[in-house]
């Protein structure tokens, strides 16, 4: 938005936007023949992780669906966990299991994440459901790829003549987030520690969506006038959360821009019960 010559950057509201998924999601839930049923699994007490857990059962329950708890013990083997997540993975109407991250050092993460069962894993993260993902099978899809096209979405922009550049290619947020713009044949280029003339290509963008996890790593003389900023990078700086964009840097210059914390992260909340939704909802067909 733009008045006298002055551009005035509006922050985008991930809390507002969780809400309106969340009611689409209640009803759909209420429409289903069985009430599905969804899982975090938590090992060990790292309080963070363990008020995250609790975030995610509020909103579940608040959108009809059913909260499994399975809390483990930070000691568990990988044999005894992974033997675990595989009697959660055929529960009855068990629609959406994922694990907390991180996990305690001693455990073999891919073993464990590649026990959840394919067709219920909401987080996307074991390797045949990646896998599946990448090669344009209609499966559950990386929450937080998903929250940062819903927030693209939210806008009513046509995508169609914009340049959007993608900052950081990991496995959560960039890698899928370029699959799934790409699959819409949109104008995409990714930017990585190793691409030449990465300035000039940010510089150019209409668009960037940007998940490094580097504080700050985006300022306002890297960016043209109106930009639309996608943050979903996230770091500790200074006892909090920041994302990848400097917000007071840009703010004379970009046009939306989604802030750390509260634009991305309640966003990927929603989109991964909506993702449960979409599994339970397959079931009922």
């Amino acid at each position: 938005m733009e008045e006298r010559g002055k551009l005035f950057m509006i922050i985008l509201d991930g809390k507002k936007l969780r809400e309106g998924i969340l009611e689409d999601v209640k009803t759909g839930v209420a429409r289903l023949p069985f009430v599905p049923v969804f899982c975090d699994v938590l090992v060990g007490g790292d309080p963070a992780s363990a008020q995250y857990v609790r975030m995610k059962a509020k909103l579940a329950t608040s959108a009809g669906i059913k909260f499994h708890n399975a809390h483990f013990a930070d000691d568990i083997s990988t044999e005894n966990l992974v033997a675990e997540i595989k009697k959660l993975n055929i529960l009855p109407h068990m629609c959406g299991l994922i694990v907390q991250l991180p996990l305690p050092g001693h455990l073999d993460v891919r073993a464990v994440l590649d026990a959840v069962s394919p067709d219920i894993d909401v987080d996307c993260l074991s390797t045949e459901t990646s896998n599946r993902f990448y090669a344009g099978e209609v499966v559950p899809a990386f929450p937080t790829a998903l929250a940062c096209m819903e927030i693209l979405d939210s806008l009513k922009l046509d995508l169609l003549d914009k340049k959007i550049v993608v900052v950081g290619q990991g496995m959560l947020v960039g890698r899928p987030v370029t699959h799934l713009l790409l699959v819409r044949g949109l104008n995409v280029e990714t930017v990585t520690r190793t691409t030449e003339n990465k300035e000039e290509i940010i510089k150019n963008a209409d668009i960037i969506i940007s998940g490094t996890g580097h504080a700050k790593l985006i300022v306002g003389g890297m960016v043209k006038k109106g930009v639309v900023i996608i943050d979903a990078g996230t770091s500790e700086s200074k006892g909090g959360i920041v994302g990848d964009v400097d917000l007071e840097s840009v703010e004379s210059v970009a046009g939306y821009v989604s802030p750390v914390p509260g634009g991305v992260g309640p966003v990927t909340v929603a989109m991964l019960l909506k993702n449960v939704l979409t599994v339970a909802r397959s079931r009922a067909s």
